[in-house]
């Protein structure tokens, strides 16, 4: 077992026991429903991951036939002006090494067309399987979005206030299992820079990083709010219990 790597079976296991603690605590909620599509992705990324990250065999093959070609027309205007040198045909023999220098370049543009080719296809299929977290990520902030703390802390509602039913504990533990999600969705994300280290694709899941930790910062502001508000209830109710001073 490596511990330098991330491991995608792992992230699924845990994906799917947040599935299960948020469907027992929060029984037909949309939160355990984007969980349960979260857990469908993470069973297949790893594979897509590898698929993208292997050699694109038909591209390797015409790579080694463009670098073949390149070779046999080397050699072929190679034996040609060492023809004319023996008959001291200088202008032939200027006009063999026109012919490879042209050889040269065009080989060069072709072999730089396929190896660029290979890397912009793999770059363009793991950046469209990006943004599936990138979407996801702002699903899951929609849901917490309206899990004000004010509602369970004396608040007035309005008329066009959103319906509120959970208590101080449950809304916690709704904002934790969102917060999780986020993280889990940025870890399936760096499987992509994990098998395929290209710059731009790296750069894509930092992108994602920044917006899940910056999400999840949110989310953590409004626990810490519920936590002060739980300990200022607390210290309250010990104050009733212990009865004004006596003098």
């Amino acid at each position: 077992m490596s511990y330098r790597t991330l491991d995608a079976n792992d992230i699924v296991r845990t994906l799917q026991s947040l599935e299960r603690r948020i469907v027992e605590r929060f029984p037909g909620s949309g939160l355990s429903s984007v969980c349960r599509e979260l857990v469908a992705i993470g069973e297949q990324v790893q594979e897509r991951a590898r698929s993208i990250a292997a050699p694109n065999v038909p591209l390797r093959i015409a790579l080694f036939i463009a670098i073949a070609a390149t070779i046999v027309g080397l050699v072929a205007v190679g034996i040609t002006v060492k023809l004319q040198v023996g008959t001291a045909e200088l202008f032939g023999v200027f006009q063999g090494v026109e012919a490879a220098a042209n050889i040269v370049v065009l080989a060069g543009a072709a072999l730089f067309f396929l190896v660029s080719l290979e890397t912009r296809i793999k770059r363009r299929r793991s950046l469209s399987d990006l943004h599936t977290f990138r979407s996801i990520a702002h699903v899951i902030d929609m849901h917490q979005l309206t899990k004000d703390p004010s509602s369970v802390v004396g608040a007035v509602p309005t008329a066009s206030s959103p319906k509120r039913s959970m208590d101080r504990f449950e809304l916690t533990r709704y904002l934790d299992y969102c917060s999780e999600m986020l993280s889990l969705t940025n870890k399936l994300a760096a499987l992509y820079a994990q098998n395929l280290p290209d710059a731009v694709v790296v750069e894509t899941v930092n992108d994602i990083e920044r917006l899940t930790t910056n999400l999840s910062s949110k989310i953590w502001q409004k626990i810490t709010i519920l936590d002060a508000a739980r300990s200022a209830a607390s210290a309250a109710a010990e104050m009733s219990k212990a009865g004004p001073k006596q003098d």
